[in-house]
């Protein structure tokens, strides 16, 4: 069996997290009767100390519909170059919103008040778009799992504040940040207009992510959600992976952290590796020496029954999860330290 290390949504519900699922109380979600869905909404709302939140399919439309809820056609949103909702979610800011990005050139997809500050458009000069919406991103993807120091949010806040601009997190991986960190949830609650979270990264469920924010933005959400083709039925069994991850799997994702990080070690002392980013949580991004083949490590490497992700540009990534076992672990370092006299 091959040794999945291309991202931490390849996981599949543990088999007490499948016997929770089917022992779910369902109803019709669409007409919020769904008792699991609302206990897990409810349940985020709670951890964040939110207004309400909300359910959705998929992160990129829990992302989307925040950005519908916080703009308007024609208006500019602010975010770092390696912001998801601008790399990976299909052109969806300009297709369902018409918004246009102001790309930051961050620290490994982090972003400074100072540089949000200097990205804002004078709002009377009506040559340049609106400058309406910040979007962090925490952890970041493509930054290789980095994690916001919270006193910067802090000050990023107070600039949104002085100019009016709504702040909406994407925090796919907020759960990793806030085991990394020591952070609390309800801290992130108290900086954000809106905060997407999934379900189906580090907490193992099959799908899902959650919306939650203050209720002026979030009366909006369900008509959006509408629009944007997620009203959904009997998902209370797929909430309630949802609910076991926050149960079972949050304390656990220090094991992923542990085990990237002991790659990452590995890599730095390896002949044919030329840097390895700073690993923080379960992503490590790493680049070959240009004198090392990468499509014939890469290729070493699915031989051996490890399969690792091109990120492009010789970046490559390895994502650890629960379903990568300490097993698998040591045979991936194994086969690591071997490439060196292939």
């Amino acid at each position: 069996m091959k040794i999945d290390l291309r991202s931490d949504t390849i996981t599949k519900p543990t088999p007490e997290m499948l016997d929770y699922m089917m022992r779910a109380e369902v109803g019709d979600d669409v007409y919020k009767e769904d008792p699991t869905v609302n206990k897990l909404e409810q349940r985020i709302a709670e951890m964040f100390g939110m207004d309400s939140a909300l359910y959705f399919p998929t992160g990129s439309m829990t992302n989307q519909a925040a950005i519908k809820i916080h703009t308007q056609p024609g208006e500019q949103l602010i975010a770092d170059k390696y912001a998801h909702v601008y790399n990976y979610e299909g052109g969806g800011v300009s297709f369902n919103s018409g918004v246009s990005c102001k790309l930051i050139d961050g620290n490994r997809g982090l972003i400074t008040a100072a540089q949000v500050e200097e990205s804002i458009n004078p709002p009377d000069f009506y040559h340049s778009p609106l400058s309406t919406l910040v979007c962090l991103e925490n952890t970041t993807n493509k930054g290789g799992g980095a994690c916001y120091d919270l006193e910067e949010i802090v000050k990023i806040k107070e600039v949104c504040n002085t100019h009016g601009l709504g702040l909406h997190l994407d925090g796919a991986r907020l759960w990793n940040a806030l085991v990394a960190t020591g952070q609390t949830a309800s801290s992130y609650g108290e900086l954000f207009d809106t905060i997407s979270v999934c379900l189906s990264k580090g907490l193992g469920a099959p799908m899902g992510s959650v919306l939650v924010g203050k209720q002026q933005f979030m009366n909006k959400a369900m008509r959006v959600r509408k629009v944007l083709g997620g009203g959904m039925r009997q998902v209370g069994y797929m909430a309630a992976a949802g609910l076991y991850g926050l149960d079972h799997h949050i304390e656990r994702m220090s094991d992923d952290h542990a085990k990237a990080k002991e790659i990452a070690g590995l890599l730095e002392s390896l002949s044919y590796v030329k840097s390895v980013e700073k690993t923080e949580t379960n992503i490590l991004i790493f680049n070959l020496k240009e004198t090392t083949d990468e499509a014939a490590f890469v290729s070493y490497l699915f031989d051996n029954d490890v399969i690792i992700s091109d990120m492009g540009q010789g970046k490559l990534r390895i994502v650890t999860h629960y379903d990568y076992s300490n097993a698998s672990h040591k045979l991936v370092l194994d086969v690591l330290k071997k490439f060196e006299s292939v």
